[in-house]
């Protein structure tokens, strides 16, 4: 059978079949998929495990030799294939028909793959594995999607995290799932079992530095133009990654600009605050803040924040020119003292 690996753990816990073929370029969730397996595996008795790398000079004799061969001690056992592009060519392809035509009683065979592409899953080699055991293809997740794996990853850790703060992790590892899975297990080792927000992400990446993000995006927000600017200086000074900060005054303009709209549109603050779905602690920052440009202006600004994020991304040598820019102009700094700010 084919299998979503999302509906794989409750595949597996209905009782293991002759083979398992995991393949995918996403090497986290491959990870995890191949691990279930072994878990459960040895939960059921198979107690040793015979690894074979499939390379350029492998001898899928190999293959045979290790299905014919017995445990010393007669114990079930788990043969595990390694095929990191995903093609097993000709020889292969007749070694693992032949396998499966009369897979030995004690073994479990576990197929770790690279990504199978449409005429790899058209060849006979897969449809045996289909036909005899189960095949879990693992893809990345898509963009819309980072955020709600990174809320699900936390909870497997353990963490109590909102969306803010599963928000900012998937921007900060631009869906490098295993950096991501990083993170959340430092997060993990400094928060323990407390509430993650946004502010204990920042904390916990950025704690060496003596000025805080939020601290910058406070003075945005009030419209002190001089301390965002100083601010800002003295994160860049400390070699804070300029994403989280990046991530900030996006998410502060894309806040106003929602919460301009509905006040234009008649709104009452408090329903419009709702709307926007801002903390507590944020609301009466915003409150103050709306007011300082239309709400067309705030439409502009998070135009703006695209290309910001563009050069943050790309790690370009003008992204904390950028920053500055964008946040001068939120706070209502006029351009003309624009000089005087240099970072």
């Amino acid at each position: 059978m084919r299998c979503q690996f999302d509906k794989f753990p409750a595949t597996l816990a209905q009782g293991l079949h002759t083979v398992y073929l995991i393949s995918g370029d996403e090497p986290l969730q491959q990870q995890d998929a191949a691990d279930r397996v072994r878990a459960a595996a040895r939960d059921a008795g198979y107690l040793t495990r015979e690894v074979l790398e499939v390379d350029a000079r492998f001898d899928w004799g190999a293959l045979e030799t290790a299905a014919n061969s017995q445990s010393l001690f007669a114990e079930q056992r788990v043969i595990e294939l390694r095929i990191p592009n995903g093609k097993p060519g000709k020889a292969g392809g007749e070694a693992l028909r032949a396998y499966l035509a009369r897979p030995p009683e004690d073994a479990l065979l576990l197929i770790v793959s690279g990504k199978v592409d449409a005429t790899g899953q058209k060849s006979a080699w897969y449809k045996a594995i289909d036909a005899a055991g189960v095949c879990v293809a693992v893809w990345p997740p898509r963009q819309h999607e980072l955020a709600k794996w990174v809320a699900q990853r936390m909870r497997f850790h353990g963490l109590n995290a909102d969306r803010h703060a599963a928000q900012l992790v998937a921007e900060r590892t631009e869906g490098n799932l295993l950096a991501a899975d990083q993170e959340i297990q430092k997060l993990a080792l400094v928060l323990g079992d407390a509430t993650v927000d946004a502010p204990a992400v920042i904390d916990a990446v950025a704690d060496s530095a003596r000025f805080s993000v939020f601290d910058f995006s406070a003075a945005v927000l009030a419209g002190d133009a001089q301390r965002a600017a100083r601010t800002l200086a003295g994160l860049r000074g400390e070699g804070v990654d300029p994403v989280p900060v990046a991530w900030a005054l996006t998410r502060d303009v894309r806040d106003l600009s929602v919460l301009a709209g509905e006040l234009e549109r008649g709104e009452a603050m408090n329903r419009a605050l709702q709307t926007v779905g801002a903390a507590p602690f944020r609301q009466r920052e915003l409150q103050a803040a709306v007011r300082r440009h239309p709400a067309k202006q705030w439409q502009r600004f998070v135009h703006r924040t695209a290309a910001l994020d563009v050069r943050v991304k790309r790690a370009r040598s003008d992204a904390w020119d950028a920053l500055l820019d964008l946040s001068l102009a939120v706070a209502g700094r006029p351009p003309s003292v624009r000089t005087d700010l240099k970072l």
